[in-house]
């Protein structure tokens, strides 16, 4: 393999880092310096280099973990292992295990380690343990976790207090009263809040409903049995018994629901028309 100084300066390796300054900022917009920065064979090759980055990574992951786990098996069958996930492994039998908890143990107390939500932990003094089966770890930071937290409560106070500052600046001013308020002081007053809150409302209706009526139920209800016998009779078959053909009309539906409740009459519908039959009570008892 060649020594980096024995490689020609236009033909070695670079390096590549991340940042999070705006592109703007690096190359300004419509200078010379951003033409020649694109046309670098570099950076337009630069999907390449980052693909080519991505599968070395993925190579020497795979290299590293045959190389840890050369001197484990599964401890349910013995059999050979692979890594199969994120701290999982497979054995050759089928079995399913974390190799962190299995294999490693805490090099403070030498105890099992156990598996927290972010991070593994000695299960004797609860210290952080990186693990050696987790390629590129990244661990929960405990402290910047807690800073973040105290953070948000903070802002969630400030913002709890100005709102609280706010309403309290929008409130009116207190309502002192001279004298006690009187309500003939202003003409009508006592008028008008009985029209706002209706001291009588069936007054208000009296003019456009006549609230008394002359529908005797029990008419209605004798004259259907009369003409309904122990047969089966249409609703539009029985006869009416007053001359305004649609109140009747109503009025005969209405004494048909009470009768068809007291299980007098049972109504079936039929097409537009409703059919009547006098009810058997033998039948109501067999259901």
């Amino acid at each position: 393999m060649e020594n980096e100084e024995d490689i020609p300066v236009g033909k070695r390796s670079i390096p590549l880092l991340t940042c999070e300054v705006p592109f703007e900022r690096i190359v300004p917009e419509g200078t010379a310096t951003q033409d020649a920065f694109f046309k670098n064979p570099l950076v337009r090759r630069i999907n390449g280099i980052l693909q080519h980055i991505e599968s070395y990574k993925e190579r020497a992951k795979e290299f590293y973990f045959q190389v840890m786990l050369s001197n484990y098996a599964c401890p349910t069958c013995g059999r050979g292992i692979t890594m199969s996930g994120q701290s999982e492994c497979t054995c050759q039998g089928g079995h399913v295990f974390d190799p962190t908890v299995a294999f490693q143990t805490s090099p403070c107390c030498q105890a099992p380690l156990v598996r927290k939500t972010f991070h593994y932990s000695c299960s004797t003094c609860h210290k952080t343990v990186p693990s050696r089966f987790i390629f590129d770890e990244r661990l929960f930071d405990a402290e910047y976790f807690r800073q973040m937290m105290q953070e948000s409560r903070n802002r969630s106070r400030e913002k709890r207090e100005a709102i609280r500052r706010l309403l309290a600046e929008s409130r009116s001013g207190e309502l002192v009263l001279m004298e006690n308020p009187e309500s003939d002081i202003l003409s009508d007053f006592s008028k008008d809040l009985d029209a706002f809150i209706l001291e009588n409302p069936m007054a208000a209706y009296t003019d456009f409903f006549d609230l008394k009526s002359d529908f005797d139920l029990n008419a209605y209800r004798s004259h259907i049995l009369a003409v309904l016998g122990h047969h089966t009779l249409l609703f539009s078959s029985i006869s009416p018994l007053i001359e305004d053909c649609r109140c009747d009309r109503a009025r005969r539906f209405t004494a048909l629901i009470f009768m068809d409740n007291d299980r007098e009459v049972v109504l079936q519908q039929s097409g537009d028309d409703l059919l009547i039959r006098r009810c058997n009570d033998e039948a109501y008892a067999e259901g």
